[in-house]
């Protein structure tokens, strides 16, 4: 007896599942689950089946075919780290960086995520939004199907909660699904300038508690997504102990933790993480050794963040391998934002991963999928293509999936798929 579909993908050289109830780690990074000549059935935005298109066919019809014969399937790409919501640019900065000034010399001077809090705070949410969907479009195009999205360039209250309407706002206006993230603690404001404890006092007891609120009457919690709070444990920016208390207290008030650690100096992030039992713990240039290890013996998903080195001409990387064959789940993402990453391509940093990371195609793809699902908290529903699964898939066009690291500078993304709609 055939089983009725909406839709059936079939005749494609791989399909490419990237399927795993846990996230990747170690032998498994390499299995992409790959079946060649295969096949994906979706029926009401979902995956129904998956297999060879021989004994697909013979079980499904659908209202709608698409032959990918000389395509690969592969599952929607996951930007597990991003701060794409931002008003203005920083290309003066750029070219004081190509002049030779450090990020961290740029922003002790006042520029850096102040520059962009500035513009930030004086744009409305309709600002705000106009200014991010073409950025979201061209992450959609280069094969993002879900990404996370930070608040952190308002650094007040008015202004942050500004951020979250306005990540609300470009949730329902476009196809990607957003996962918010606070992150007051992104960097000291100039008002508190000499005075971050005093900052973090206000970041704990306004600010989480207010968006903490907000996320309760937001339709996130319809749709059961996260508001997760971050900050950022650095040198000039949050010392460990000021880490800690702004994690301990989004925890208070429901709001799982991540963390930006070690992208310059080793303050004891990945511990902290570890310790409060993080989603993630994003950035790791400066991760020791002890720390490799101490991450890769837990649950906290290591988020590795290549095309900012690439930006900060940079030729030291995250060793995302030693993480790798330590045995640490770790993802990737592009960070996307205005002033060290302005990138929305994941494939782009498949490209940067396998070449200065030494991550084979497999690996890099793993985590820009699965692992980064778990990353954000829905690795139930996204990252891979599984039966009950959204439908968030793509159709490259190429006959083998490492391809997509292989070539770099274009775009082998041909067809979007996004809860089972074509885009």
């Amino acid at each position: 007896m055939m089983v009725d579909a909406d839709l059936l993908i079939h005749s494609a050289a791989q399909v490419v599942t990237c399927a795993s109830d846990v996230p990747k780690r170690g032998a498994a990074m390499q299995d992409v689950g790959l079946i060649s000549n295969g096949a994906v059935v979706v029926k009401d935005g979902r995956i129904l089946a998956i297999g060879p298109t021989e004994s697909i066919r013979e079980r499904y019809t659908a209202v709608q075919s698409i032959n990918a014969s000389g395509q690969v399937i592969c599952p929607g790409f996951v930007d597990p780290h991003t701060h794409v919501v931002y008003a203005g640019d920083r290309i003066g900065e750029f070219e004081q960086r190509i002049r030779g000034a450090t990020y961290m010399e740029i922003m002790a001077s006042g520029g850096g995520i102040v520059s962009t809090m500035r513009a930030t705070r004086v744009a409305s949410v309709e600002e705000l939004v106009a200014a991010t969907l073409p950025r979201l479009e061209m992450m959609l195009r280069l094969g993002t199907t879900t990404a996370e999205v930070k608040t952190g360039y308002g650094l007040d209250l008015v202004s942050e909660l500004k951020m979250l309407e306005a990540i609300a706002a470009l949730d329902l206006a476009q196809p990607i699904d957003l996962v918010p993230t606070f992150m007051p603690a992104h960097a000291v404001p100039p008002e508190f300038n000499g005075r971050s404890a005093a900052y973090v006092d206000w970041v704990l007891n306004e600010m989480i508690p207010a968006a903490a609120e907000w996320h309760r009457r937001s339709h996130f919690v319809d749709d059961d997504r996260p508001l997760f709070c971050d900050v950022f444990c650095e040198q000039n920016a949050f010392d460990l102990a000021q880490s800690r208390r702004v994690l301990e207290a989004g925890l208070l008030h429901g709001l799982p933790a991540k963390i930006h650690a070690d992208e310059f100096t080793s303050l004891g992030g990945v511990g902290l993480a570890v310790d409060l039992g993080a989603a993630s713990v994003d950035h790791l240039d400066a991760t020791t050794a002890e720390d490799v290890a101490r991450l890769a013996a837990s649950g906290v998903v290591g988020i590795v963040l290549p095309a900012v080195n690439f930006n900060l001409g940079s030729h030291e990387f995250t060793n995302a391998r030693a993480l790798i064959d330590a045995g640490a789940a770790i993802a990737l993402s592009t960070d996307i934002n205005p002033g060290s990453a302005p990138c929305p391509s994941q494939p782009l940093v498949l490209a940067i991963a396998t070449r200065y990371q030494r991550l084979l195609p497999a690996e890099a793809l793993n985590a820009a999928t699965i692992n980064a699902a778990f990353g954000v908290g829905l690795a139930g529903r996204v990252g891979s293509l599984a039966p009950g699964k959204q439908a968030d898939l793509l159709l490259l066009n190429c006959t083998d999936y490492r391809q997509l690291a292989y070539q770099f500078g274009g775009n082998l993304v041909t067809t979007v798929v996004k809860n089972g709609r074509i885009l």
